[in-house]
């Protein structure tokens, strides 16, 4: 049960995303106003998330890397077409920062999880 929690951290990772751009352009930080922005990288993370089955194992790299790719090429997708622009310099702020916050909390608890099991080790 815990690790299909964990699933959920991804939906937060890039609602995380949405709130820190709007606030780094002093956007309005309502929710809705973050929803919004967010909507097409959730859709996307959802995609990646479905297809790779992120739910069994949402540690694994693979599940990270799928949700990442999800969101940066079906939510940038989704983005140009509802926007009817992607400026260059927006996609590669988006595809690194999800990056960093998709895959950034997976390297934390996986450390955590290993600094853990050494200390057992350890003390046995």
């Amino acid at each position: 049960m815990k690790h299909r929690a964990l699933a959920l951290v991804d939906a937060l990772a890039v609602l995380v995303f949405a709130a820190i751009g709007r606030r780094s352009h002093d956007e309005s930080g309502a929710l809705l106003g973050v929803l919004t922005t967010a909507a097409p990288f959730l859709v996307g993370a959802l995609v990646g998330a479905l297809l790779s089955r992120s739910w069994r194992d949402p540690l694994s790299w693979r599940s990270g890397i799928a949700v990442w790719l999800g969101a940066v090429v079906i939510g940038l997708a989704l983005r140009a077409v509802l926007f009817e622009r992607l400026p260059l310099s927006f996609a590669v702020v988006a595809t690194v920062s999800l990056a960093v916050l998709v895959l950034g909390w997976r390297a934390a608890v996986r450390g955590i999880m290993a600094l853990r099991d050494r200390r057992v080790r350890q003390e046995a």
